[in-house]
């Protein structure tokens, strides 16, 4: 199997600029559908948590998790050519699962073309949960290059993606589709010059071709002037889409500043000596708001994980490093599960945590304010939160447990 990025995210330097804290508008338009309770709790598990993770759809359950989430988001399915396609077929739908890995408790059939995989363990899911809803993510940091072709032809994509997602297959799976193109008229891994108007006409074929069924987008998280939020029309988009998952997290990340300065990847306000200004949630959320996305159609983004740099001295957010901290499968990254307790928590700021261990210096949410996150959301109007992903939580799912108790 090729060696993939095991994240959907991650930023760069950018332009700076501030914003300011300011309180919902008294009222704002209701979705195109209808209206949205402010209570959604949604969290992505990835389609490679079941390799060298040894995550699995029944750890969904077990954890806890599963009575606590509304919505699931499955990543990634890829874009190419134009369309959608399957992201990992061995992962997806063809690796069997015993009855002991499998959720119902049951082996997989060995019928001839019987499901299998993650999408047949979600089936299983989906009848302990009947009210859990699933989408399927598609793109991701990884494979958002296909967008600028899916975006000169939005209607044959939102065909392609509208035939992959309800496949006779594996139906009942998925109650819908989520976008993660990282970024749309912006770089990330790769540049698009799609224009600022690309995403609205993409997610609009989307709807008409999705009608009832979910539609929803992970979008940038870069409150700063001139920066990915202003390079695409997301209020526009918004009136066809269901609700974005703004990502605000890896605003400040060993990969990408090896020397320092450390910093909160995750900082829900700025603070004194914050390394880019606009470069934290709540300068996103305000930007978004003001540009017109309505509150209720923004889930604020937590990540599951921390941040880390080695080479460090100095306790405070602000000090000079050698490099990224090491990391279980990424330099720099480190699960929250495993840094509970190998480089406890022990400083706060801007509404996130920090820890000083030795030489290492990481940055990450913990209970208390992963639901002081989820608290700031629901004083905004917002339409609830999100986690980037399931398999960094604790095995009894301390995190995701923390962010419900407040929606």
């Amino acid at each position: 199997m090729r060696k993939r990025i095991a994240s959907a995210f991650a930023t760069a330097a950018l332009a700076l600029a501030g914003a300011a804290v300011v309180a919902p508008p008294a009222a704002e338009a209701g979705p195109s559908g209808g209206g949205h309770s402010q209570d959604k709790v949604m969290a992505y598990f990835a389609d490679w948590d079941v390799y060298a993770r040894n995550y699995h759809v029944k750890d969904i359950e077990t954890s806890g998790s599963a009575a606590k989430l509304t919505h699931l988001n499955y990543a990634f399915g890829n874009v190419t050519g134009g369309g959608c396609a399957v992201g990992d077929p061995w992962a997806d739908h063809d690796m069997p699962y015993d009855a002991t890995m499998s959720v119902s408790g049951q082996a997989d059939s060995a019928e001839p073309g019987a499901l299998h995989g993650s999408f047949n363990q979600i089936l299983q899911l989906k009848k302990l949960n009947p009210k859990l809803k699933v989408l399927w993510s598609f793109g991701g940091w990884t494979w958002s290059a296909g967008f600028t072709e899916a975006a000169k032809n939005p209607a044959a994509f939102a065909e392609s993606c509208y035939n992959l997602v309800n496949d006779p297959r594996w139906a009942g799976v998925f109650d819908g589709i989520d976008v993660d193109w990282e970024y749309p008229n912006a770089c990330g891994n790769t540049c698009d010059e799609s224009g600022p108007k690309a995403f609205t006409a993409l997610v609009k074929a989307l709807r008409a071709k999705f009608g009832h069924q979910l539609v929803t987008a992970a979008i940038t998280a870069d409150g700063s002037k001139n920066g990915k939020i202003d390079a695409t029309d997301y209020a526009g988009a918004s009136r066809y889409l269901d609700w974005y998952n703004v990502m605000t997290y890896d605003y400040f990340v060993a990969g990408g500043q090896p020397t320092g300065p450390t910093a909160p990847h995750s900082p829900l306000r700025s603070y004194a000596g914050i390394p880019t200004a606009g470069f934290y949630a709540d300068a996103a959320i305000q930007k978004l708001r003001h540009q017109g996305v309505p509150s209720s159609k923004m889930l604020l983004g937590l990540g599951f994980y921390g941040r880390g740099w080695d080479g460090v001295t100095q306790k405070q957010p602000g000090g000079t490093a050698t490099g990224p901290a090491p990391g279980t499968y990424e330099a720099g990254v480190e699960d929250y599960k495993v840094l509970k307790t190998t480089c406890p928590a022990n400083g706060k700021i801007a509404g996130t945590a920090y820890a000083k261990c030795g030489s290492q210096w990481w940055s990450y949410d913990t209970p208390e304010t992963a639901s002081a996150k989820a608290g700031y959301a629901k004083s905004q109007g917002l339409g609830g939160v999100f986690a980037w992903e399931l398999s960094g939580d604790t095995a009894n799912a301390e995190l995701l447990r923390a962010i419900a108790g407040r929606c």
